[in-house]
C-alpha cells in the first residue's frame, strides 16, 4: 500500500511539474533550463565525471573552458527537451509544421517511408528526437519505437500517451521483438536510438575513434527483411520551437555497396553516420551516457584468475 502511494505521488509531482511547463512560455522555459544546467555544473554536479571523460575522448584536441561550456550547454538542451515536448504537441500541428521544422532530403524520406518494403529508422539521443517522433506523424507516417517501460505504471501511461499522441506507437524494450517483425513483416517503419552500449557481447566498432559496443539487431533486421536504413537527426535550431528533421544517409540492402552483407561493416557504417550528426551539434548530444564501457578484458581476466579471485574482487566493490 505505501508503495502504490510512492508510486502515484511521484506521478502527481511529474504531472505538476508539466503543467507549470505549459503555463510558462518558452523563453521562461529556456531561462529556467539554463539556471538548472549551472546547478548540475556547479553546485548539484550529475555524472560530472562521466560527461568529462566522454567529451574528452571524443574531443581530445578542446580544452578544459570549452568542455565546461559544452556540458553547461548539454545540460540546457536536455530540460529543453521535456519543456519543448510540453509546447510542441499544442503549438506544431498540420497546418503549420513548416514554421517549427525544416525538413532536409524531404523528398527521398518521403518516398522511402511511402514504399511497401520496411523501413528502419536509426538516430540517436541527439537534439529532440521526441519531437522527431512526432512531426513524422504529422506528416502521416505511422512509425514504431522501441522504449523501456518505466517501473511506474502511473508514469508509464503518461509519458507513453505522450509519445503516441500522434500516429507514433510504443513497443517495449523487454519482449517486444515479436511485434518488430511484425512490423516489418507487414512493411512499417521502426525507429531505434543506436547510440547506448550494448555489453560485452555487442558488435564493437569505431564511435568517435573510440571502441564501442553496439546492438547487432539492426543489420540483422535490415538484412534479413530487406529494410532499408535511414540515418536521421532531429536538430534544434535558433528560436522558439524550431527543428530540423535531417537524413545523414540511406542503406539500401539491395545496393550495399561497401558494406555488403557483412553485420559489422553496416554497424560500423550507421555508427560513423550517427557521429556525423552528433558533430553538427555536439551541446545537444547525451554525453551523460557511459558509451565506451569496455568490459571484455576485464570479464576475461576475471574468468582466468578463477571464481574465487572473481567473487572476492566483486565482494571489494560493495
Amino acid at each position: 500500500m505505501l508503495e502504490q502511494v510512492r508510486l502515484w505521488l511521484d506521478y502527481m509531482a511529474v504531472r505538476l511539474s508539466y503543467c507549470i511547463l505549459q503555463a510558462m512560455p518558452l523563453e521562461l522555459c529556456s531561462q529556467v533550463s539554463g539556471f538548472l544546467a549551472t546547478l548540475c555544473v556547479t553546485a548539484v554536479p550529475i555524472r560530472r565525471k562521466v560527461v568529462e571523460e566522454n567529451l574528452m575522448l571524443a574531443f581530445p584536441e578542446w580544452d578544459a573552458q570549452r568542455r565546461r561550456a559544452v556540458t553547461w550547454q548539454m545540460w540546457k538542451h536536455l530540460f529543453m527537451i521535456v519543456a519543448e515536448l510540453s509546447h510542441a504537441a499544442r503549438y506544431i500541428h498540420e497546418t503549420n509544421w513548416r514554421r517549427h521544422i525544416r525538413l532536409a532530403r524531404g523528398d527521398e524520406l518521403c518516398r522511402i517511408l511511402l514504399d511497401r518494403r520496411p523501413t528502419l529508422i536509426v538516430s540517436a539521443h541527439f537534439g529532440n528526437f521526441e519531437v522527431g517522433g512526432i512531426f513524422l506523424g504529422l506528416l502521416g507516417f505511422d512509425t514504431h519505437a522501441v522504449a523501456r517501460t518505466l517501473d511506474n505504471p502511473y508514469l508509464a501511461r503518461f509519458t507513453d500517451g505522450l509519445r503516441t499522441a500522434g500516429r507514433q506507437h510504443i513497443i517495449p524494450k523487454k519482449g517486444g521483438y515479436d511485434q518488430i517483425l511484425q512490423v516489418l513483416a507487414t512493411g512499417g517503419t521502426m525507429v531505434f536510438l543506436a547510440d547506448q552500449y550494448a555489453g560485452s557481447k555487442g558488435c564493437w566498432v569505431e564511435f568517435f575513434n573510440r571502441p564501442a559496443s553496439a546492438h547487432k539487431a539492426i543489420g540483422l533486421l535490415a538484412l534479413d527483411k530487406d529494410a532499408r536504413i535511414v540515418v536521421c537527426g532531429c536538430r534544434r535550431l535558433p528560436g522558439p520551437l524550431q527543428f530540423e528533421l535531417s537524413v545523414r544517409n540511406i542503406f539500401d540492402p539491395r545496393t550495399p555497396g561497401d558494406c555488403g552483407g557483412d553485420i559489422k561493416q553496416l554497424t560500423q557504417w550507421y555508427t560513423r553516420e550517427l557521429e556525423q550528426v552528433i558533430r553538427t551539434a555536439p551541446d545537444q548530444y547525451w554525453w551523460v551516457h557511459r558509451r565506451w564501457k569496455d568490459t571484455r578484458k576485464k570479464k576475461k581476466a576475471a574468468v582466468l584468475a578463477g571464481p574465487h579471485t572473481a567473487v572476492q574482487k566483486e565482494a571489494s566493490n560493495l
